[in-house]
């Protein structure tokens, strides 16, 4: 792989940074549409008369949507485009919406759960694909790991604003609604949709991909194409030990991570007062995606302190993490608990985009939706793996334990990013 030259923002050419500001805009919109209903999604099924078996069956039919479509959908983007795959997501979202806002059914609701997995396939590896082909494009041989850094901190932005209006758009309107015949949290639904709208339209105008052929023949043929892309670039990742190494390493960070991101309100509630925790938690929702998007604004910083090795970077903030877990696990007042999860929450921010560098670096672009989408389901099966391990030691010992356990899959992680070092060196040399 040829050497890249450092990024510098301010010396890159008119449509770099414009190819940038256009991804920046567009994931803080995306992402704040979802974040209107992150901090009210179980209030509202509750007060839909959902109880907490039944809200867990719903999020079981998002996850088992997402991944038994996750590779296919991303192996159709390579064929037929990014652009037309992500306006269908969209499509997918509002119906998702539109469904939720009008039953208090089970079985409808299901029904919207699915959409919403189905969403989150059609997203997975379609327009970051396209922000990094594109920018290789119009910056070549520039270290793109920055620039997906500004990217990351938009969608952390756009999640975190998202949810603190989200959680209060029911105090607001929740009483029109309510005259109307509807939950009050169907008000931050409302706005999710109306949001949405512009997402779509947004993507239309301002995401400009050079167009591939679209007639009936051509989509039939895109999905013919699905399971030779899907084999091919399977192949492509067990042969290549780069790829293989880090997917590994990602799915251990999120076997330790995802019971922490999960569980964390359920833990933290009893340290604090029942008159305003739930207000807390709500606010510390909203902080936990702002510090997110504080760590990606880092992570460049970082990444040139280890001479923007990022297999490095990666490896010692798995180790920073780890430590900081096990500290988390065992705080016993609130405000011990929020402080240490702040801290928690920015080495989260910094992990993402070293690890998407190097798998840019590896692949090529008629590959690269569908081993994003791989690797999405590769950490997805990782995260369910996890939850299912913390839930059993909790059960038999506690949360914090549980925690202290999943750390350990942490230092698993580290070693294999620290293999990393040497693979990637090795490619250098070729």
């Amino acid at each position: 792989m040829a050497p890249e030259t450092e990024f510098s923002f301010a010396a890159l050419n008119g449509p770099a940074r414009r190819h940038i500001r256009v991804f920046q805009m567009h994931q803080f919109l995306d992402r704040f549409a979802m974040g209107l209903t992150v901090s009210v999604v179980a209030l509202a099924l509750t007060d839909r008369g959902m109880d907490l078996f039944q809200i867990a069956l719903l999020f079981g039919v998002y996850s088992v949507a997402t991944m038994t479509m996750e590779l296919p959908f991303g192996g159709l983007a390579d064929s037929i485009g990014r652009k037309p795959v992500f306006l269908t997501a969209v499509i997918a979202s509002l119906m998702s919406q539109a469904l939720f806002l009008s039953t208090s059914d089970f079985y409808g609701l299901a029904l919207s759960f699915a959409f919403i997995g189905f969403g989150r396939a059609l997203r997975s590896g379609t327009l970051d694909a396209w922000f990094v082909e594109t920018f290789r494009t119009v910056a070549p041989d520039v270290d793109v790991q920055p620039a997906l850094a500004k990217a990351q901190w938009a969608n952390a932005v756009g999640l975190a604003m998202g949810a603190v209006l989200g959680g209060l758009l029911p105090d607001i309107g929740g009483a029109v609604a309510k005259d109307l015949g509807f939950s009050i949290y169907d008000v931050s639904y409302a706005a999710s949709f109306g949001v949405m709208l512009g997402v779509f339209v947004f993507t239309l105008v301002a995401i400009v991909e050079n167009p591939r052929p679209m007639s009936l023949n051509a989509l039939g043929q895109g999905f013919a194409n699905v399971p030779r892309v899907i084999g091919d670039s399977g192949l492509f990742a067990l042969r290549h030990p780069t790829l293989s190494i880090l997917f590994a390493s990602l799915a251990f960070f999120l076997m330790a991570t995802n019971p922490v991101e999960v569980i964390w309100p359920t833990h933290a509630k009893p340290m604090l007062d029942a008159a305003y925790a739930n207000t807390v938690i709500g606010i510390v929702t909203a902080t936990y995606f702002f510090c997110i998007a504080f760590g990606a604004a880092l992570s460049p910083r970082i990444s040139r302190m280890f001479g923007r090795q990022h297999a490095v970077t990666l490896s010692v903030t798995f180790v920073c993490l780890a430590g900081v877990q096990i500290a988390l696990a065992w705080q016993g007042s609130g405000i011990g608990f929020v402080a240490v999860f702040i801290v928690y929450s920015v080495i989260l921010g910094v992990c993402e985009t070293p690890a998407s560098s190097i798998l840019h670096r590896c692949v090529a672009d008629g590959q690269r939706s569908t081993l994003l989408s791989l690797r999405s389901l590769i950490q997805q099966l990782g995260a369910a793996s996890g939850l299912v391990l913390a839930g059993a030691v909790a059960e038999i010992s506690s949360t914090p334990m549980a925690w202290s356990v999943g750390a350990l899959f942490l230092f698993v992680a580290a070693v294999l990013a620290f293999v990393l070092v040497k693979r990637l060196a090795l490619d250098a040399d070729r």
